[in-house]
């Protein structure tokens, strides 16, 4: 992006000399812009920055629109209804390289670490509980391994009902994250192949898709026994009394990178001044919602719960959105990073954060061949665009409006190792050696292999 650095070059004489209200600097190729979501917490950033007036300092007049679900909002950007939309990290990835839609999307911010959760009916609860170690008190020990649903799946099993779970898309962190918790307590979530992208091959628990705002109603039908999904989903089961989640995102990989930011690298292109004034106006948002020890978030909570945004009760929303988090009814624990905008370079999107969404696809037969580390390294690098998000950090500071300290400077966009503490399964990630990676998982796709019919060959 080297026009985009001689850009700054020639502005940042200019907007340090203004006071921030007045910073319009950039020429804007196009100020009138309509953005999609889905109907979760962490879509706060667009919100915010929607109403507390940072797309109107940038000169931009956005229009934020709810979709019915992640695929029709991924066909709005990439037919261009949408200029950009709260995205699943993985659909900019698996549009760039084909799997699904193809269209080259990109993102310059990545909007929030932790958020989900995973849940399971009561009556699943009630049988994994006899196989979970107990604290002092009595309650759960957390985390909980998937090794206690173990027995139940098998019991199921020899009942001849298939045990369903449900999650929000194919390539969701979603789908990612409840695999990696089934396969490190030792149970298979199912391969996809070329022929057969239900997911389910060889499967011991069968997933499948349902929109995250369906997630509570489902489970209560008894269409599935449990489900991974965002907030507020997760603790709107336990308001109904129907479900119970058993881990947070969290506690399963600490800090791990969510939702992101996506638009058309051709929009990008054709409006690069519009794309800096949009990510400028979504960091002063983040930087918001984490500012001060979350001392904002209950007035986030109070703009999230309108009909417009997510449209569930505040108080669902304050459950986790303020630091907290509510397993078994009444168990409330401190969970102060459960929802992360901005602190830990939350908002940098980490080119290690696109290789491990990539790693999963290859994991699981979304990607069928084996692909040299290279490769992993150049998908990531035409996706996640940090030179963008630098670029409108850098005017963000230059107009006083944030501290060049709470940014990546010098970073090669390849996160520190993930220590092998702070995940599940005692496992470690490094973004820069994925093959070596996929080789350390005990159930996944390794080397050359690669699912035929209803197995694995190699």
């Amino acid at each position: 992006m080297t026009t985009l650095k001689t850009l700054l070059l020639g502005l940042a004489a200019t907007t340090a000399l203004v006071s921030p209200a007045l910073a319009q600097s950039l020429e804007l190729e196009k100020d009138e812009l309509t953005f999609g979501f889905i109907k979760l917490t962490d879509m706060a950033p667009l919100a915010v920055a929607y109403e507390n007036g940072y797309f109107l300092d940038e000169g931009l007049f956005v229009t934020l629109e709810a979709q019915a679900n992640w695929k029709v909002l991924l066909d709005g950007v990439i037919g261009g209804q949408l200029d950009g939309a709260h995205m699943l990290a993985g659909q900019p990835l698996a549009a760039t390289i084909g799997y699904g839609t193809e269209a080259h999307i990109i993102t310059p911010f990545s909007m929030d670490l932790n958020g989900n959760g995973i849940t399971v009916s009561n009556e699943v609860w009630a049988e994994m509980k006899p196989n979970i170690p107990a604290m002092d008190d009595g309650r759960p020990q957390h985390p909980i391994s998937a090794s206690a649903l173990a027995p139940v799946v098998e019991k199921y099993r020899a009942e001849g009902k298939p045990f369903n779970m449900g999650m929000v898309f194919p390539v969701s962190t979603h789908n990612y994250e409840l695999r990696y918790w089934l396969a490190a307590g030792g149970l298979h979530p199912g391969y996809y192949s070329p022929e057969n992208v239900t997911g389910q091959i060889a499967a011991d628990v069968f997933l499948s898709v349902t929109p995250p705002p369906q997630m509570p109603s489902t489970l209560e039908a008894g269409t599935i026994y449990g489900y991974c999904v965002g907030e507020p989903w997760n603790q709107q089961a336990v308001f109904k009394g129907i479900g119970v989640p058993v881990i947070t995102d969290y506690e399963l990989w600490k800090n791990n990178p969510e939702k992101v930011f996506g638009i058309t690298a051709e929009f990008a292109e054709e409006n690069p001044n519009t794309t800096l004034a949009v990510v400028k106006a979504l960091i002063r948002a983040a930087i918001w919602l984490d500012e001060n020890d979350n001392a904002n978030r209950m007035e986030a909570v109070e703009m999230l719960a309108q009909s417009q945004y997510v449209g569930a009760d505040a108080e669902v929303i304050a459950n986790s959105m303020t630091g907290t988090f509510e397993y078994e009814k009444g168990d409330v624990r401190e969970v102060p990073d459960f929802n992360v905008f901005f602190r830990y370079n939350a908002t940098y999107p980490f080119y290690s954060d696109a290789v491990w969404y990539l790693t999963q696809m290859r994991r699981w037969g979304q990607i069928a061949e084996a692909k040299p580390d290279s490769w992993y390294d150049e998908v990531a690098k035409s996706v996640y665009k940090p030179e963008i998000y630098l670029a409108a950090a850098q005017l963000l500071v230059d107009e006083g409006l944030a501290d060049a300290a709470d940014f990546p400077w010098d970073s090669d966009g390849y996160k520190a190792p993930t220590p092998a503490s702070d995940i599940i399964d005692g496992i470690a990630y490094d973004g820069r050696t994925p093959n070596a990676y996929l080789d350390s998982l005990p159930i996944g796709l390794k080397g050359d292999q690669r699912v035929t019919g209803a197995g694995v060959e190699g």
